[in-house]
């Protein structure tokens, strides 16, 4: 079993109020579950309307499928037109056997 956290953080210019961010936030979280099958959630900057840090993980059986869906992940959140990426990070969790 393998186990991949990207974490995602975000600037949302064109959000004018907490109401817009998290209509933008639950989109992109609400898609990554759907399509990918990740966990996701908004894991920093809940009080900001124009910043958000976005956690997504994905289990599978092999390194490669997780890498793989982490890499359409982060594709899919650097596309949406309302977002600008500050900065992304990928980590492998260890698993004891």
């Amino acid at each position: 079993m393998h186990v991949g956290v990207l974490r995602v953080e975000l600037h949302l210019e064109s959000s004018g109020s907490l109401k817009q961010k998290r209509s933008i936030v639950k989109h992109l979280v609400e898609t990554a579950r759907q399509r990918h099958g990740a966990s996701a959630s908004e894991v920093g900057h809940h009080d900001l309307w124009q910043r958000s840090v976005l956690g997504f993980a994905v289990v599978a059986p092999s390194a490669g499928r997780v890498e793989e869906l982490l890499e359409r992940i982060e594709r899919f959140v650097w596309s949406h037109p309302e977002v600008s990426v500050v900065s992304s990070e990928r980590q492998w969790m260890e698993l004891d056997p």
